[in-house]
């Protein structure tokens, strides 16, 4: 049983040709509204792509923008623990994708600031806990020792961007971060490969949009191709990866077939607008893969290697 603490949006979307420049205004097209936030992204991922049991912490405010919210997560049978600060919005995202269907996104993170180490539920049963940088840095520390002492794994997507303590980072078993990440947290420049070798964490997944990922997992190196997928919004996408790896594991499977499985997910996930809604069921992932080639395409494999400094 997986379970996921962070944050939980409202996403206010917008298509357009392009991200608009600073100071410039564009007409955009269509607009809607989705649920999001980068924890019940990864919560929905779990649940629905994962296909295990999956809890999920959050803090929503006593508006009308929390209600699609739930409504999400109870549809993707997420199990709710709520907190409700008194007088708080719950948070919202303003996100502008282009017609290359790549994303700008600014948070206004309302509720979410005010999950504290005091709202953590016991975690006896869990496996595996899944957080990721969109509440407070205080917060997340303690949820990871609290978790390191429970003998309760600890998977850390390190996005937003933003050094991390080395109390929390000695905490962290599974790290997800995309390649500027990487180097943020490393403190190097360099390969991919060298900077890997720069971070503590047993297990770090770096990943790299179309191009797929990287995986050290102790002195073993895992890479995955990207699939190749129609791409309409990549929103989520990075979400739905990290919370299908996390269920994976939590369900014993391989690494390297995790990571297979959570591509898979995170490619189907592009398919679709929105976040939440966009998340593929498991039986979609695993139709997707049976048609798929495998293994990997050996060349493809060498190229993302030179790539990563693996080679």
């Amino acid at each position: 049983m997986v379970l996921v603490a962070g944050s939980a949006n409202l996403d206010f979307v917008v298509r357009a040709p392009h991200i608009p420049a600073p100071g410039e205004t564009i007409l955009g097209g269509a607009f809607q509204t989705f649920a999001g936030g980068k924890g019940a992204n990864q919560a929905v991922a779990c649940a629905r792509a994962g296909g295990v049991a999956t809890h999920m912490l959050l803090a929503l405010g006593d508006d009308a923008f929390a209600a699609p919210i739930e409504a999400s997560l109870n549809s993707a049978d997420v199990t709710l623990h709520t907190v409700r600060p008194s007088g708080v919005p719950t948070g919202s995202a303003f996100i502008c994708v282009d017609d290359q269907a790549e994303n700008a996104i600014t948070v206004a993170p309302g509720a979410n600031a005010c999950l504290t180490s005091a709202h953590l539920p016991p975690l006896k049963g869990y496996s595996h806990l899944l957080m990721q940088l969109e509440i407070p840095m205080e917060t997340v520390t303690a949820y990871a020792l609290a978790a390191r002492a429970a003998g309760v794994q600890v998977a850390l997507n390190a996005a937003p961007a933003q050094p991390l303590a080395s109390e929390l980072l000695a905490a962290v078993d599974v790290l997800v971060v995309n390649e500027g990440e990487l180097r943020t947290l490393a403190g190097v420049q360099g390969s991919i490969a060298f900077c890997l070798a720069h971070l503590p964490c047993p297990v770090v997944v770096v990943t790299l949009g179309a191009r797929g990922c990287v995986v050290r997992e102790g002195a073993t190196f895992h890479v995955q191709t990207g699939f190749e997928v129609l791409a309409v919004d990549t929103t989520g996408a990075g979400d739905t990866f990290c919370g299908a790896l996390v269920a994976a594991l939590a369900d014993h499977t391989p690494m390297a077939q995790a990571l297979r499985q959570a591509s898979a997910a995170a490619a189907l996930a592009c398919t679709q607008m929105g976040a939440q809604n966009s998340v593929p069921t498991a039986q979609a992932v695993a139709a997707f893969l049976a048609q798929s080639p495998q293994p990997q395409d050996a060349s493809d494999i060498e190229a993302l290697r030179q790539y990563a400094g693996l080679s």
